[in-house]
């Protein structure tokens, strides 16, 4: 794996070598300052890319370094810790079952189940119901959203540790075990696990599968590196159970509640860390439109949550690490979409006036190279397809841009201050 990492890498630079030669060549023979501004604007964008993209690829490998000298050690798996798994549901009936047998073969003993459901108008709640006992408590309230779901489970909750998990996800069978290692650091708050997807049945879940390990988990296990996981996913997280009651709990004015209450425990001076092989398989959205609307809720809730903690961006408040981490999460949500796709358009463009199309060629190629050289790092070190890998070219042909239109329109849209719903995806019952 080392030597492919390396071949793909020297690729790369080669590559960057010549897309920099290339556009160096190309400024010199225009005299329009408006392009000579705007090639000086995307090497700029493609060299902070790049720079972003190799940063966290080589936290993530030393993370994983750091990983494998730590299983070397006898682990501990502290089962004085108890546990409280909290399931929010708002009409899961279809998979609600199986999340709740996925559970009760953790292989951890000291842990109870708590299922919320949020007002379903369909049987989840009676589903559920099947499988009350002295480990399954469940619960149901009237509607009011997944965040107050959550803290409605937090206050029958008796563990020293909070575990968050999606109803439509499965998670593997010593996933609670392997997370609660780490609460022995005081200064842990939260712990992020891998989120994979399950229904790899077309296109459009098999380019989500292959973001989700890239562009999802890879990134976090970067960000592990230095305990800045900047987002729990909602599929599978554990928090110590003191420090969320400490933040308020969860707030219900963002779509985004996971991102907010990670932001609010970095910035009361928490640290945040990922657990590579505590593994949640969810169900992704099998349609494009179903997948449009999702991206559009994560980016508006996500750009709610930035807009609550705004005073850190230029004011750090005695906490460096969550400035950086915000301008990072604006740079994510805001400016690398906004730029991908001016770029793109600009290039075409350039290529239409000029007759010189090795410009957009090498930028292309350029992405695609990265694209290739994390997909077939993540792919090694997870158990993925192999075959993922090859989806690597439609993923930045294809599937990048879509996505990126969408973060636009909902950044619009949430500086309009339009309205907008939670959009609920309609399960299928993979898991």
């Amino acid at each position: 794996m080392p030597l492919i990492i390396i071949l793909l890498f020297l690729s790369l630079t080669y590559l960057a070598f010549l897309n920099v030669g290339e556009m160096y060549t190309f400024y010199q023979t225009i005299d329009n300052i408006f392009i000579m501004f705007a090639i000086v604007i995307i090497s700029v964008f493609t060299g902070l890319v790049i720079l972003r993209y190799l940063t966290l690829m080589f936290f993530s490998i030393f993370k994983v370094g750091l990983k494998t000298e730590r299983e070397n050690v006898q682990k501990n798996f502290h089962t004085h810790l108890r546990v409280s798994i909290i399931v929010p549901g708002y009409n899961e009936e279809v998979v609600i079952g199986r999340s709740i047998v996925s559970l009760l073969q953790q292989t951890y003993p000291n842990m109870e189940v708590i299922v919320v459901d949020d007002g379903s108008k369909d049987q989840t709640y009676r589903v559920a119901k099947r499988y009350e006992s002295e480990r399954v408590k469940v619960v149901t309230k009237p509607n009011g959203g997944k965040s107050r779901a959550i803290n409605t489970g937090i206050e029958y909750a008796t563990g020293d540790m909070v575990m968050v998990v999606d109803a439509d996800s499965r998670l593997n069978d010593d996933a609670v075990a392997l997370m609660v290692q780490y609460f022995d650091n005081p200064e842990i708050a939260a712990v992020a696990g891998s989120v994979y997807v399950v229904n790899q049945v077309n296109a459009v879940t098999r380019l989500q599968a292959l973001e989700y390990i890239e562009g999802l988990n890879m990134v976090r296990n970067g960000q592990a590196f230095l305990k800045l996981v900047n987002i729990i996913p909602g599929p599978i997280g554990m928090f110590r159970t003191e420090a969320l009651k400490k933040v308020g709990l969860y707030d219900h004015d963002t779509f985004a509640e996971d991102c907010d209450v990670t932001l609010k425990l970095l910035a009361e001076g928490y640290k945040i860390d990922f657990e590579s092989d505590a593994v949640a398989y969810t169900e992704a959205p099998e349609h494009l439109l179903d997948l449009i609307k999702q991206r559009y809720r994560w980016t508006r809730g996500i750009l709610q949550a930035i807009r609550k903690h705004k005073s850190y961006l230029f004011h750090t408040q005695g906490r460096p690490s969550m400035t950086v981490v915000l301008w990072y999460m604006l740079f994510e949500s805001i400016f690398w979409p906004f730029m991908d796709v001016w770029a793109t358009i600009f290039l075409l463009y350039l290529t239409l006036i000029t007759g010189v199309n090795s410009l957009i060629f090498f930028w292309w190629s350029l992405f695609t190279i990265l694209d290739l050289a994390g997909a077939l790092y993540c792919v090694l070190i997870t158990k993925e397809k192999l075959s993922l890998v090859f989806y690597a070219i439609l993923y930045r042909l294809y599937f990048i841009g879509i996505i990126n239109l969408t973060k636009i329109f909902a950044t619009i849209e949430e500086w309009l201050g339009l309205g907008m719903s939670w959009g609920k995806l309609d399960r299928k019952g993979r898991i």
